[in-house]
């Protein structure tokens, strides 16, 4: 299975959307009221994500679209010499609407910490009667193995090389090397404007942009203020807020990366008790990061910092934001 990459400003901005969200206030009522404002970019982001949806026109639109693309593909792969059945099962629509997220709340916290070892999500159990059945598995085993080469290929494309490969063995997505599904994919949801030519030198700005955060006017005060708290709690060595979360994420990360893989690839479970471990200091790391969030008024703070930042880049590049809204729009259609 391939991994791949999403926008780099997409995840960029959803790194300060989950800053914001996990960043506790104690300002009084105008700052909190401040700090639940739009950002200035959301208008540019949700006309080419689609986060003006609600969760149930999401789910509406995901469900036509599936059944669009399969047919496509369906037609694709017979041109290709293949038998294929269209398969509206093997993607499900989350919206994540009724899962508590509470990164501010401290009994939250002293429970999932940053939601790293353990979160709400990872414990919702699956129905046994949403087991995925691949509605091809019966036709594909009647076929060589050369010919299920083939068909796979046809249907999601070559498999990619290792020079076509990041670090992190993720690959950019191409639509036109994705055979049969990515064809079928362009083809429903149009243009994507996040991957055009026309407007990588403005996501390349906002990539920029969110990865020099540190120099916005104020956070360099606000970060030395919660490090200095975080230091006397115990817990130096940061000089950012996320990084504390960031260092949990990168020994999880280191744990999965030492776990021993089977001559199919398949990689073991990780050592639970060293699970355990991390969870634990997890858990004292974020608490002690919240209590440094709530004395020095870090939510409202980077909120407002957040937001003047954002208008300043907004202000500097209007006309090629409206550009890139305008063909969001318009691609989708």
């Amino acid at each position: 299975m391939r991994i791949l990459r999403a926008p780099a400003a997409l995840a960029a901005a959803t790194t300060v959307a989950l800053l914001l969200a996990g960043c506790s206030g104690s300002g009084g009522a105008p700052a909190a009221e401040a700090a639940e404002q739009e950002s200035p970019l959301t208008e540019y982001f949700d006309a080419v994500y689609g986060g003006d949806l609600s969760p149930e026109e999401q789910e509406r639109q995901f469900a036509e679209q599936q059944e669009q693309e399969q047919e496509l593909v369906a037609q694709c792969m017979q041109e290709e010499g293949f038998e294929y059945t269209p398969d509206t099962s093997s993607s499900t629509f989350y919206s994540g609407e009724d899962t508590e997220w509470e990164p501010d709340d401290r009994d939250w916290v002293a429970q999932y910490g940053y939601g790293a070892v353990n979160s709400p999500f990872t414990e919702q159990p699956t129905p046994a009667e949403d087991e995925y059945v691949d509605p091809n598995a019966d036709y594909v085993a009647t076929l060589s193995e050369s010919e299920q080469t083939a068909f796979y290929e046809a249907l999601y494309g070559p498999t990619p090389t290792e020079e076509e490969m990041a670090e992190d063995a993720s690959v950019e997505y191409d639509w036109q090397t994705a055979g049969c599904q990515g064809a079928a994919q362009h083809e429903v949801a149009g243009e994507d404007v996040s991957q055009s030519e026309e407007f990588k030198p403005l996501f390349d700005a906002i990539d920029a942009f969110y990865g020099d955060m540190a120099s916005w006017p104020g956070m360099a005060e606000l970060d030395a203020e919660w490090a200095a708290c975080m230091d006397a709690a115990g817990h130096g060595g940061f000089t950012a807020q996320a990084d504390a979360q960031n260092s949990v994420y990168e020994e999880l990360n280191a744990l999965y990366e030492e776990m021993p893989t089977s001559e199919e690839g398949i990689s073991a479970e990780p050592d639970e008790a060293a699970r355990d471990a991390i969870a634990e200091r997890e858990v004292q790391l974020a608490l002690a990061d919240l209590g440094c969030r709530e004395e020095t008024d870090h939510r409202d703070r980077t909120a407002e910092i957040t937001r003047e930042a954002e208008q300043q880049f907004v202000d500097d590049h209007q006309q090629e934001l409206d550009a890139m809204k305008a063909a969001a729009e318009q691609a989708g259609e």
